[in-house]
């Protein structure tokens, strides 16, 4: 059975990942996605209700939603991420949009280090609307992700290089996150060729390894946007997503 599911009403397919969020998603043909960054943050429940706004305006259901990016105040312990994930579902789940109780909506979530939220808030989302012009061309998003394998039951066993933020702990921890970047867009049936962002989200120092294992894979079409920020759960220390969206702006 193949990992990923199309959701043709809704204008995408979707890389299954894990209970709180899908691995990734690409629209399908006959739509594109677009990305709106709030200027502000907006605390959780009130971006939602924006987001569901900002559907309704342009005359899309709750479900054309596809992606989410958070910032959340500090990274959580592994019960706090989880009791978290529950109430993000069960917002999602009370807009219709699990299938078959399975989240697609990908997602990034990571924490500023300097001047964070006081809560968990939206900093961006993506969604799906019609377009019939672009001759197949494909928009897709990638949900953030960091050093460690998902679905294991838990992080802490499974990470890579634990505590290790040296120059060669922080080379194998990229290696390995750029090798999860590109199985997921494989999967949904891009590269790196198509993208048009890519996003690096730590507090430590990547710049030595920069040139060779990130630019030297061909990940930067477009530069790198580094985000001093760390990863939601505690213990791990590098994550990145990346994206293919023709059309991003600003609410």
């Amino acid at each position: 059975m193949s990992d990923v599911v199309s959701l043709g009403a809704r204008g995408y397919r979707f890389l299954k990942g894990v209970f709180q969020y899908s691995a990734g998603v690409a629209s399908e043909t006959g739509y594109r996605i677009e990305r709106a960054r709030f200027h502000r943050m907006v605390p959780t429940e009130q971006g939602f209700d924006a987001i569901a706004a900002h559907l309704d305006n342009l005359a899309r259901p709750p479900t054309a939603l596809c992606a989410c990016e958070l910032r959340s105040p500090r990274p959580m312990t592994e019960d706090e991420f989880l009791q978290f994930n529950k109430a993000y579902v069960s917002r999602l789940e009370s807009w219709n949009i699990l299938h078959d109780g399975t989240n697609p909506i990908a997602r990034t979530n990571v924490c500023p280090d300097v001047a964070p939220p006081e809560t968990v808030s939206f900093y961006a989302f993506s969604y799906t609307i019609e377009d019939n012009i672009r001759d197949g061309r494909n928009d897709f998003v990638i949900a953030g992700s960091g050093e460690c394998p998902e679905g294991k039951g838990n992080y802490r066993d499974h990470i890579v290089r634990l505590g290790d933020t040296s120059r060669d702990g922080m080379h194998d921890k990229a290696r390995w996150v750029l090798g999860e970047m590109e199985r997921r867009m494989i999967a949904l049936g891009h590269g790196w060729k198509d993208v048009t962002g890519t996003h690096a989200y730590t507090v430590y120092d990547i710049y030595p390894i920069l040139r060779d294992e990130i630019a030297g894979r061909g990940t930067m079409p477009c530069g790198l946007s580094w985000h001093l920020s760390r990863p939601p759960v505690e213990g791990l220390d590098f994550e990145m997503d990346v994206r293919g969206i023709a059309r991003e702006f600003v609410i």
